[in-house]
């Protein structure tokens, strides 16, 4: 029997991908857009509230920027954005020095760039993945409006 195949080997980790497959594969990742964004965006603006979204002009681009209300929403995914304690955020098994360097400095970044906007005056948010999860979808987008519009008085 041929020892081409990952199957031929016992005990070897069987590859769902040929070789270069999965870099091509996440490397279509979209930065946004995601369905979780978009989601979160139909909701806010079915409640009346309007907003620009990725806005360039702000540390991290917030994914749904409300000048009236001075507040921004980051919506991320559990994954890229290492959340802690979360079953999403698992680190691969291959490469692991890697994807650990990456996804803590994107923890960070994030940290930061959230630092400086609050620091700018701005009320920043952040919706996790796991938190749109069908069980909890509903109380998460209904806290999130709450807490935007709650008890805040809007600019001018």
């Amino acid at each position: 029997m041929p020892a081409t195949s990952s199957y031929a080997r016992a005990g070897a980790r069987v590859e769902r991908f040929e070789r270069g497959t999965r870099s091509y594969t996440m490397s279509h990742i979209r930065g946004r857009d995601t369905s979780i964004e978009v989601m979160v965006r139909r909701f806010l603006f079915s409640r009346g509230l309007r907003f620009r979204k990725n806005d360039r002009r702000y540390p991290g681009h917030p994914d749904v920027v409300l000048p009236k209300w001075k507040a921004m929403v980051f919506v991320n995914g559990c994954f890229w954005h290492m959340h802690e304690g979360c079953a999403k955020c698992v680190i691969p098994k291959s490469h692991v020095d890697f994807w650990t360097a990456k996804l803590t400095r994107n923890r960070n970044r994030d940290r930061r760039q959230i630092a400086e906007l609050e620091a700018a005056g701005w009320r920043v948010f952040v919706v996790w993945e796991c938190e749109l999860d069908k069980p909890r979808r509903q109380g998460t987008l209904h806290a999130l409006h709450a807490r935007i519009v709650g008890g805040w008085v809007p600019s001018p």
